[in-house]
């Protein structure tokens, strides 16, 4: 088996995409509270700190600051993928298994990125939070229920028209 390089910095924040393996799915849209039910299973059994999140049809982007002395956020994605398959399986939905017996639902990896400071943090977040609008879901950033957008208006961080006309989305962040 190929060791994949990863940076694990115990208690550190991260940056990651999942994705579904049927790119023109909208599962995770469709089935939202599996989903949620997912990331809650997966906070109560390896605890994690959810400093942003956005669920997009067939992708999502995250924010995560593990536990001090803790840097296994592979376990913890595992366990999201792992629930929330298991949940669909119990709703009585039909899914595939590959080759190696795990449900063809998604990817088999995620792309990470160790946040390094408090402008790659702020960077990160914006890129989340302006992603329903970047790929044509909404028009307008607060129209897109299924992110913690809402969360930092409610906190004061970002007005509700964040995000407008004028603003340079045209980074490379791991799609």
């Amino acid at each position: 088996m190929v060791l994949y390089r990863r940076n694990r910095v115990a208690g550190g924040t991260y940056f990651f995409t999942v994705t579904l393996k049927n790119r023109s799915s909208s599962l995770l849209v469709d089935r939202i509270d599996d989903f949620r039910e997912a990331v809650r299973y997966a906070l109560q059994k390896k605890p994690f700190r959810i400093d942003a999140f956005v669920v997009l049809p067939e992708h999502l982007y995250a924010v995560w600051t593990l536990p001090p002395g803790e840097h296994d956020y592979s376990k913890r994605w595992g366990l999201v993928k792992g629930h929330f398959c298991s949940r669909l399986v119990k709703s009585g939905m039909q899914l595939r298994k590959n080759a190696r017996g795990e449900y063809d639902v998604w990817q088999p990896r995620f792309w990470e990125h160790t946040i390094r400071d408090d402008k790659d943090f702020a960077h990160h977040v914006d890129y989340i939070h302006y992603n329903p609008v970047k790929h044509g879901l909404v028009t307008r950033i607060i129209d897109w229920p299924y992110s913690s957008f809402h969360r930092y208006v409610n906190a004061g961080v970002y007005p509700p028209d964040w995000g407008g006309e004028g603003q340079d989305w045209d980074q490379e962040y791991g799609e």
